[in-house]
C-alpha cells in the first residue's frame, strides 16, 4: 500500500462496480518510475514478460497485466535489498 500498487474496488451502499483501479497512496512520482520500468520489464525480463504474458492471454487489460508487472518489480527488488544478493531470474 506504502507505493500505492494495491487494486481498489469501488463501492457504494449495495453496489459494486466490477473494474478495480490502483490505488493513489503514495508518492506519484514512484509509481511512474515503476511504470516506465514494467513497460521495459515486460520486454526484456524473464520473469516479467512471463507474467505479462500469462495475464494477456487470460484476457486482462493491458494497464491491468502492467499494473501486476509493477508490484512484480517492487517484490523482485524488495528480494534484492532483503537478501543482499543480485537478481537472478526463477528459471536459472
Amino acid at each position: 500500500a506504502f507505493l500505492g500498487l494495491v487494486p481498489i474496488l469501488k463501492e457504494s451502499g449495495t453496489s459494486v462496480k466490477l473494474r478495480s483501479h490502483l490505488s493513489k497512496a503514495g508518492a506519484p512520482s514512484i509509481r511512474r518510475k515503476l511504470y516506465m520500468a514494467a513497460v521495459v520489464s515486460t520486454r526484456c525480463n524473464p520473469d516479467v514478460s512471463e507474467q505479462f504474458a500469462r495475464l494477456k492471454a487470460r484476457g486482462k487489460p493491458t494497464l491491468s497485466a502492467l499494473g501486476a508487472a509493477m508490484r512484480k518489480l517492487v517484490h523482485i527488488a524488495f528480494g534484492v535489498l532483503k537478501s543482499q544478493s543480485e537478481y537472478r531470474p526463477q528459471g536459472t
